[in-house]
Formats: C-alpha cells, structure tokens, sequence
C-alpha cells in the first residue's frame, strides 16, 4: 500500500464523507488526544519522575554519613523458621553522633558477631540511625523503575480515559441505529404484493 493510500485509510474520519457522522470526528479527536497525551504526558511524567527520584538519592547520599558503633549485646545465629533463614538481625548499638554526644540505637546487623563487636551504621543529619543510602548505580535503576512506572501510570490513565469516551460514543451510536430502526423497521414491514 502506497504511504498517500495508506494515510487516507489512517485519516478516513477527517475526510469529507456523506456518511461522516458527527461522532466520527468526536472520535477521532479522542484518539488523537489519547495519543498526543500518551507520547508527550508520557514522556514527561517519566522524566520528571525519574529526575525528582534522583534528586532524592543523591539528597540522601549527600545527608547520610557511616560511622562506628559498637554492639552491645551477642547477634544470635539465626534459626530456621519455616524454611526461611535470615542473616541479618536487630540489635542494639552504640555510636557517637556528630555532635559528640552518645547514642544507643537498633539496626539489622550480620548474625554471629559478639558484644563489643564494631559494626558500620548509618545516621542522617540529626544523628538518627537510618538505612545505607542507594548507591549511584542503585539510584539510577530505581529512579528509571520509577521513571518507567510513572510513564505506565499515565499511558494506563490516558488510555482508560479514552476507551471510556469511545465506549460512550459507541453506546450513542447504537442508541441512535435503534431509534432510526424504530422508524424505519415499520416501512419495511408491508408487502408490495
């Protein structure tokens, strides 16, 4: 099919037609606008999305600092229950904040290790124990994840929307085919003979 034919096919409801119906153009400029939106809003939602997630990571790689503390009591070696291990458990720790003052905290720590133990934990600007930050290469594929998420969210949006309108438009339709059947279907009923 030649590319001319082929966008005369594509663009058949702009067309001037005898059987053009006004909810044709309706419905073309439906899909338009659910596809404009789709590429554009979608691309956007993605990367502003990733972008502010990103900002968040590096926020919180920048805010975040390691320091040492020491285990205050023995991590026990974890026992199996219901077939599922687990080598990390909560445990309490004591570290020196910034500030210079002295906290006791708890974290997740390596099973096995003893009282007295040094361990690295994290803490945030106000000396509170936090999580490690997501490093540079964790940061990007989540904020992509999250990026991509975003894109999928609105394309789902913006595609309900528009199956929706459609699906309106099509109930019109069939409504107006009845009403016109209704008026109609008697004429047809006699016989000429």
């Amino acid at each position: 099919m030649s590319c001319g034919k082929y966008a005369k096919q594509w663009l058949w409801r702009w067309r001037s037609n005898p059987l053009r119906r006004r909810d044709d153009i309706v419905e073309a400029w439906i899909v338009l606008a659910v596809w404009t939106v789709f590429a554009v809003g979608g691309a956007v939602a993605g990367l502003v999305t990733a972008h502010a997630a990103d900002d968040v990571f590096a926020r919180q790689r920048a805010e975040r600092q390691s320091v040492r503390a020491m285990l205050l009591s023995d991590v026990p070696l974890t026992a199996t229950a219901a077939g599922i291990s687990s080598d990390r458990r909560m445990s309490t720790v004591r570290w020196t904040a910034s500030d210079g003052s002295t906290r006791t905290g708890r974290t997740l720590e390596d099973t096995g290790l003893k009282a007295g133990s040094r361990v690295t934990v994290w803490q945030d600007g106000q000396g509170r124990l936090t999580a490690a930050p997501p490093s540079s290469t964790e940061a990007a594929v989540e904020s992509g994840v999250l990026g991509t998420a975003a894109a999928a969210g609105l394309a789902g949006l913006v595609f309900g929307a528009g199956a929706l309108a459609r699906w309106r438009l099509d109930r019109r339709r069939v409504d107006e085919w009845g009403r016109e059947w209704d008026q109609m279907g008697p004429r047809w009923g006699h016989k000429t003979s």
